[in-house]
Formats: C-alpha cells, sequence, structure tokens
C-alpha cells in the first residue's frame, strides 16, 4: 500500500516536472514579467490574487509551448535536449492531447474574470495557432508582431485577473499598448543565444537575417525606451537616471559581446529590463493616481 503511494506520488511529480520543462525557458522571459506587470497595472490589485495570476499566464504559455515544441522536436535534439519531448519524457502525441485538453480549462478559468479575460484568452489561442501552424515563427518580422501580440493578450487578461474591476482602465490600456510596441521592437534580444543553432537549421530570424542591423537596433532601441517611458509614467529624477543608465548597459552589451556565451548573459540582463519596465506603471499609479 505504502509503496503503490510512494509510486504514484513519484509519477505525479514526474508528470510536473515535464509540464514545468515545457515551460522553464520562459519564466524570466514571460512568466515573471506579465505577473510583475499585470500587479503594477491594475488599478486596484488584489495581492490574495497572486497565484491565481501566475497559474492563469503559465496554463496559457504551457498551452502555446506544447504546440511550438511539437513543430520540430528534432530541432530540439540538437539545441534543447533537456526539453520533454527530446529527452523522452512524453510523446508528441500525448503532448498534443495534453494541449487539447488545456484549450477548455484555459477558457473556463478565463469566463471566471469577465468577458475581456475571455476574449484574451480566445485571442491568444487564435494567435497560438498562426503562430505554430502556419509558421509565423519561421519569419523574422512576423515573429516579432505575432508574438507581441500574444504577449499583449496575456497582460490584458493578467491584469483583469488582477484587478477588481472586469475591464481595463484607460492607464491599463496605455500600459499594455506601449508593452506590446516594447516588445515588438526588442523581442529580437532573445534571438541571439540562439543564433547559431537558428543557423544551422537555416531558421529565419531578424538576428540571422541582419546581423549587425538588429545589434544596433538594440543599443538605440533599449535606451530610447528607457527615455520615453521615464517620461511616459512621469518617473522622477534619480530613478530615471538609474533606468536609462541600466538600459544604454543592456543595449550597449548587444553591440560591444557578440559571444555565444555573452549573448546568453545579455539576454537574461534584458529580461530584467523588460521586468523593471512592467513596474513602471504601478509607479505611476502609486505617486499620482487619485
Amino acid at each position: 500500500m505504502l509503496s503503490q503511494a510512494s509510486d504514484s506520488g513519484r509519477r505525479i511529480g514526474g508528470h510536473i516536472m515535464t509540464l514545468f520543462l515545457f515551460t522553464k525557458s520562459d519564466f524570466l522571459t514571460t512568466l515573471l514579467p506579465v505577473t510583475l506587470f499585470a500587479l503594477a497595472n491594475a488599478p486596484r490589485p488584489h495581492a490574495t490574487r497572486i497565484l491565481d495570476i501566475t497559474l492563469w499566464i503559465w496554463i496559457h504559455i504551457l498551452k502555446f509551448d506544447i504546440s511550438n515544441q511539437i513543430q520540430d522536436p528534432e530541432e530540439d535534439k540538437r539545441n534543447k535536449p533537456d526539453r520533454p519531448l527530446p529527452a523522452g519524457r512524453i510523446t508528441a502525441q500525448n503532448a498534443a492531447d495534453v494541449r487539447w485538453l488545456l484549450v477548455p480549462i484555459c477558457l473556463m478559468f478565463s469566463a471566471m474574470y469577465g468577458r475581456q479575460t475571455l476574449a484574451s484568452s480566445v485571442c491568444f489561442e487564435a494567435l497560438s495557432i498562426w503562430y505554430n501552424e502556419f509558421g509565423g515563427h519561421k519569419a523574422g518580422l512576423s515573429k516579432n508582431i505575432l508574438t507581441a501580440a500574444g504577449y499583449t493578450c496575456l497582460e490584458a487578461g493578467a491584469t483583469i485577473v488582477a484587478g477588481s474591476s472586469p475591464c481595463l482602465d484607460s492607464i491599463s490600456a496605455r500600459a499594455v499598448a506601449f508593452s506590446c510596441a516594447v516588445f515588438a521592437t526588442t523581442l529580437h534580444a532573445q534571438d541571439f543565444k540562439d543564433e547559431e543553432g537558428d543557423r544551422f537549421i537555416g531558421r529565419r530570424t531578424l538576428v540571422t537575417l541582419f546581423p549587425t542591423f538588429v545589434r544596433i537596433s538594440m543599443m538605440i532601441g533599449v535606451r530610447l525606451w528607457s527615455l520615453c517611458l521615464s517620461r511616459l509614467w512621469n518617473v522622477d529624477l534619480i530613478c530615471s537616471v538609474t533606468f536609462i543608465a541600466y538600459g544604454a548597459v543592456v543595449g550597449g552589451r548587444f553591440m560591444i559581446y557578440r559571444t555565444a556565451s555573452a549573448d546568453k548573459q545579455s539576454c537574461k540582463l534584458y529580461s530584467l529590463w523588460f521586468a523593471l519596465a512592467h513596474l513602471l506603471p504601478g509607479y505611476w499609479r502609486f505617486f499620482y493616481s487619485t
């Protein structure tokens, strides 16, 4: 009896680890920034809903990542062998079954928080299908646009989950719009760390197509967005200078240091910059909102 319970516990733990590994690479780039954004952006956030916010975001990311990783498991065998499919933790068919099982779960979970959250979930699903089924992940610019649009759906839905209102107010809507613009124009930061593997398999990204231009765009773009966001949210002088200086360091690294290991570190620093940018609407609400 005890051994059966122990075996069941190990199997359940193994399944949970498998789901975690599908989304592991998105914790710093998506889960953390969007959670922070939702808490900072909601008009009257509920601290008791942190678990709700995190779970809502995570199951949507999980659904997307499973669909994405099913597309080309052979690539992951070379570049990311610890992912569930190349590691043999789950079959492609079982992964597909989980992916489609998550669709009604996401919709029912979203419906609990109102029509706008449900609409965000539906739009995210539509964009996920377009991205994964029709090749949005293969072309440079379309990848940025589709990913930014999906990110916007996550941020809008999570903001409503975090707050007490079933819809976005004008400040929340502005924050979501600017976040989408920032992400669309700097998203390729995440492609630098995979440049070697993408070139090997012939994947077309902005980094592989225009390597020098996108490094220049990061050097200039992160600095300009740091300045623009500081002004937009009326950040005080000391915090503005600090944020802009950090943005200059992050953007400059992409231009100066070009090895694979340096690009991985630059991507981590970019993720932190992006997370900090997500907190700025909360700064405005704390100091200026009435």
